[in-house]
């Protein structure tokens, strides 16, 4: 087998790892920002969403992906979920779609 051989993947448990970190991470610019500017406000909520953001992206693309086997079908995994996490943020942010959950 070539490079989709489950002996070349790390072990899952990893994976989630380096989503959350990854996650973790993205969460550190607002934070610091926070301290640097009165423009960026975020409450505890704001990073509690956003990281459920991040990392229920990350693993929505993580879990399939590790059973697709071609690296285009991989790619047009992670474009339709990146797809849905900007709709999602942009929603919970301004309200594009005017559902309940809609920001200000």
């Amino acid at each position: 087998m070539t490079g989709s051989d489950s002996k070349d993947r790390p072990p899952l448990y990893k994976s989630i790892l380096l989503v959350v970190l990854g996650a973790a991470a993205v969460l550190l610019v607002p934070l610091i920002a926070m301290q640097f500017t009165r423009e960026v406000v975020w409450t505890p909520m704001d990073f509690v969403a956003a990281a459920v953001l991040l990392i229920g992206a990350g693993l929505m693309y993580l879990l399939p992906a590790r059973l697709l086997r071609t690296t285009g079908s991989r790619i047009a995994l992670g474009v339709v979920v990146a797809i849905a996490l900007v709709l999602v943020w942009a929603e919970l942010a301004v309200g594009i779609f005017g559902t309940p959950f809609a920001g200000t």
